[in-house]
């Protein structure tokens, strides 16, 4: 990700190109913070890095999620595609012509390879010796170890921290359940208050007596795509009550390492369970989609099972 501020500048000084998000669809600043602090601050419970410093990078190398590179790849933090990096790509002028840029299934998967990104760099090793809170230290650094080549980089995460009292995110200690319900909701007949829980920072409901796809669709405000993609499910699924379903996408690996298969679990009920996407469960064991385990066979949720051949 060094060397990339110039992303920052071409949006400044080129608001409108060919790949530009229409202007009605434009994110604000507001509106930027009030959708992804919730991820800024898992990130921080996770790995130590000030939730203030993620958003305001965030914010500044995306230009509030209105980059071509945010809008087209889910990159909000600028991260070119560097040895090593497997995954879809997306290519767009910056430091040279047609350089090579992470492109992600979804926002959430780009900010947990930022955070990855600089745990995992010897040369960032320095911040995470700083306190959380302690977000100037952060930003002067970043700028230090060479994040960023624009030499106003850490007077700009500073400006937006503190104008917008992003600070205030570095404090918190956990993420709680939340209940929501839209203001001005579409359909007033089906809308009603719901509690958002949350599995190892994945947000998801419980399924109540009387729901519909659609009915909790409107009630969280999520597209029905997204919950039947989110969930692993065709949009013939039947609901069941009790039934976790997530409002976001599950995680590449599960916590626990491993999975003891029970009478009646299927591949779909253990990647629900542990909040792992079902596709990576089955790539893990060296599965074919629709195969499913024996009772009281290991899975493995974190790292690859080793082949039959090894």
């Amino acid at each position: 990700m060094p060397k990339h501020a110039s992303i920052l500048g071409l949006f400044i000084l080129c608001p409108i190109s060919f790949y530009a998000q229409p202007a009605e669809h434009k994110m604000t600043s507001v509106q930027y913070i009030d959708n992804y602090k919730d991820e800024a601050i898992k990130e921080m419970l996770m790995y130590n890095i000030p939730a203030s410093i993620t958003l305001a990078q965030g914010m500044l190398e995306s230009g509030n999620g209105n980059s071509d590179l945010a809008v087209y790849a889910n990159n909000h933090f600028g991260i070119k595609c560097h040895v090593g990096w497997e995954g879809p790509t997306f290519t767009k002028d910056d430091d040279a012509k047609d350089e090579c840029f992470r492109k992600y299934q979804s926002v959430l998967d780009s900010y947990t390879d930022h955070s990855s990104f600089l745990k995992t760099r010897s040369r960032y090793a320095g911040l995470f010796e700083l306190k959380p809170t302690d977000y100037k230290g952060w930003a002067k650094g970043l700028k230090e170890t060479g994040y960023a080549t624009d030499p106003n980089y850490t007077q700009r995460l500073l400006e937006l921290i503190e104008t917008f009292k992003l600070y205030q995110y570095d404090k918190i200690d956990e993420l709680p359940n939340i209940t929501v319900a839209a203001d001005k909701p579409k359909h007033p007949e089906t809308m009603e208050a719901r509690e958002i829980l949350r599995f190892r920072f994945i947000k998801y409901i419980v399924v109540k007596p009387g729901d519909s796809f659609y009915k909790i669709a409107v009630d969280t405000d999520k597209d029905l795509w997204q919950l039947y993609k989110f969930n692993d499910l065709e949009p013939d699924a039947k609901l069941i009550v009790g039934q976790k379903l997530y409002l976001q996408p599950k995680r590449n690996k599960a916590k626990e390492p491993f999975h003891s298969v029970k009478k009646g679990e299927t591949m779909k009920s253990i990647s629900q369970l542990h909040g792992i996407k079902l596709k990576k469960l089955y790539k893990k064991n060296n599965m074919k989609a629709g195969e499913e385990p024996q009772v009281g066979e290991q899975l493995y949720m974190r790292a690859q099972k080793p082949s039959a051949d090894n």
